[in-house]
């Protein structure tokens, strides 16, 4: 039982990693305006992150035609994965 909850911290923490990174190149390429959201490799990427990122942009305006919202989705999306992966590691032993 404790390898299986060990395995899923490990899981949840590689699927966070992932995440984070993904949405890095979403905000990076936002600063592109040429790009077309609808272009298949930028439409997966927009579908992957924009669900979360939305949250967070309708509780944050944009302050100065600056859009801080995504640095609080990524500093909130870190602090609860470790939160969870520390539990979860607590518990595997």
């Amino acid at each position: 039982m404790n390898a299986s909850i060990g395995l899923l911290a490990q899981t949840l923490g590689t699927f966070v990693q992932i995440y984070l990174i993904l949405m890095f190149i979403r905000i990076l390429l936002s600063w592109f305006p040429n790009i077309n959201w609808y272009d298949p490799p930028f439409s997966v990427l927009s579908q992957l992150t924009d669900p979360y990122l939305n949250i967070f942009r309708s509780i944050i305006p944009p302050l100065g035609g600056i859009d801080f919202s995504p640095i609080i989705a990524i500093f909130a999306l870190q602090f609860v994965a470790q939160i969870l992966t520390g539990l979860l590691n607590g518990l595997a032993y």
